[in-house]
Parts: structure tokens; C-alpha cells; sequence
């Protein structure tokens, strides 16, 4: 069983066939961009959300949803490099960074969790899944995550970065199930998603990760007041800045544009483009 569900990309355009000979490490290819969202709609859905279903719905869950969608419309998006080969996902995934303290204030560390096919999903479905692994990523019960750590522990510093070289290597250039070696299948996904808004920034850009073969990071801001202008006047509003980082071998400004299409249409019409809720009048209550 491979470790990835693909198929290979045979047309290619000349930009893209160029852009796969110019680069050859995810180092070079790097684009940064950022978008600000009006944030009322999405704000006022999700508070309509939680009061009609009791789920912790969160503004990270929405943007989960939203870029599954984008991915969902530009297929071509949805692809790793293997071989100087784009090959095209079968499933969307998204991977979402989780702030681990168990172990003390001073000893903070970072890891995630992996959400397939999170397009097909309902935010609840997705609330229940990421808030169960997420439990077990904290509490330390994830096997697989386990077995990476452990076995992280006692590789010396000088073997670190060839480690993680041959990692991306048997995983996706071979494209090989791991899972037996501790390993976890499809680990890093489609996309990874991060909220540098919860340690209070709102603009910064998250360097892609070689051995992880992801080609598009978001990096969620914080919500915050800020002059918006409605009908010709400058008024006071709520935004938030999604910054992305994304590997231009890949990706180029024809997706970029499509995602921000997608994103502006579920963040501003929340109540159409996310799931309905169970009570139609609560929902026309909500402005």
C-alpha cells in the first residue's frame, strides 16, 4: 500500500515545466502573500453556530473549511513534486499545528494533527475529529506520533538533517507506507494551517518544510479592530490577515487568485458557503 493516494500530471505547461528545472529546492521557489478578511459574517456565524449546536466551533475550523474548498475548486493545487513530477493528490488534507505545554511553560513545543478529506467533512464532523486528536496529541496517546518522537530522541544533532532528508525521500519521491517504522501516513497533508493569531501576531510567514513535500502554508493572524471603509466612509471593523506562503514550482498567481476568490466568498457569506444550521430562524436572527 503506498504511503499516498496519486496521478501523475502528464500535460504541463511551459511555465510549469520551467519553474520544475529552475528550482531544485523548496528553499528557492518561495511566494508570500497576504490577504485581509472582514470578519463580522464569519463572527456572527460562528456565535449563531455554537449557540444552535454546543460545538466549540473556531475561527480555525472555518479556515480549514474554506482552503479544503479552494482546493477542492483548483484541483491542480492539490499536488506534491516527486522526481521533478507534479503528481496530483487524490484526497484533500489538512494539517493543523497544535501548542503542546505538557511538559512545562518553559519546555513549549510545537506539533499537529492531520485531517483527511476535510472538503467532504461537516464542521461538526471536523470539530469532533480535531478536537478527539488533538486530545490524544496532548495527552500524549497518539501511537503514531509517539513512535516519531521516541525515535527522534536518539538521533545525534549531526545525523539530524540527513535523518530528515531520506524521511522525505522513502515517503514521497518513493511514495512508501511507513506506518510499521513509526512513521505516520500522509503526516504533514495538503496544506498546513498555524494561528500565529493566538500568540498575537497579525502578519508573518511560515517557511515551507522540505521533507514534508507541503506547498502551501497559512498562517492565521489575529482578529483586531482596524478603518474599513463601507459605502465611501471610513468606518471601524473587525479584520484578520491569513498569510501564505506557497512553492511556486506548484503554485502560481492563477491559484493564488482562485483561493482568494474562495476565501472572500465563505468568509463574507458565511451563512450560504459554510453548513446551514439546524434552525433556520436563528439563522435569519443573526445579522
Amino acid at each position: 500500500m503506498p504511503n499516498l493516494e496519486l496521478t501523475e500530471k502528464k500535460e504541463l505547461s511551459s511555465f510549469r515545466r520551467a519553474a520544475l528545472g529552475t528550482w531544485s529546492t523548496v528553499g528557492d521557489p518561495s511566494v508570500y502573500g497576504t490577504i485581509e478578511l472582514r470578519m463580522e459574517p464569519a463572527l456572527a456565524y460562528l456565535e449563531a453556530y455554537r449557540t444552535a449546536t454546543g460545538k466549540r466551533l473556531t475561527v480555525t475550523h472555518l479556515v480549514a473549511k474554506a482552503v479544503a474548498a479552494a482546493l477542492a475548486r483548483m484541483p491542480d493545487a492539490n499536488a506534491i513534486l516527486r522526481r521533478h513530477r507534479i503528481y496530483l493528490r487524490k484526497r484533500i488534507a489538512v494539517f493543523m499545528q497544535v501548542l503542546m505545554s505538557d511538559e512545562g511553560e518553559q519546555k513549549i513545543d510545537l506539533s499537529g494533527v492531520t485531517i483527511q478529506d476535510v472538503n467532504e467533512k461537516t464542521l461538526g464532523q471536523l470539530i469532533d475529529e480535531v478536537e478527539e486528536r488533538v486530545r490524544k496529541v496532548r495527552a500524549r496517546q497518539d501511537p503514531e506520533l509517539e513512535k516519531a518522537r521516541s525515535a527522534l530522541r536518539f538521533i545525534p544533532y549531526a545525523l539530524l538533517h540527513p535523518f530528515f532528508r531520506l524521511m522525505g525521500f522513502l515517503l514521497y519521491t518513493l511514495n512508501l507506507d511507513l506506518r510499521w517504522a513509526g512513521l505516520p501516513k500522509d503526516g504533514f497533508g495538503s496544506v498546513m494551517i498555524t494561528n500565529i493569531g493566538s500568540l498575537g501576531l497579525d502578519q508573518a510567514y511560515v517557511p515551507l518544510v522540505p521533507y514534508s513535500r507541503v506547498p502551501l502554508l497559512v498562517a492565521m493572524g489575529a482578529i483586531h479592530d482596524a478603518p474599513v471603509v463601507e459605502e465611501g466612509a471610513v468606518t471601524a471593523g473587525k479584520v484578520m490577515k491569513l498569510n501564505a506562503t506557497f512553492d511556486h514550482r506548484l503554485l502560481d498567481g492563477m491559484h493564488a487568485a482562485i483561493m482568494v476568490r474562495t476565501l472572500r466568498e465563505f468568509f463574507e457569506r458565511p451563512f450560504e458557503r459554510f453548513d446551514p444550521l439546524p434552525s433556520a430562524e436563528l439563522a435569519r436572527s443573526v445579522p
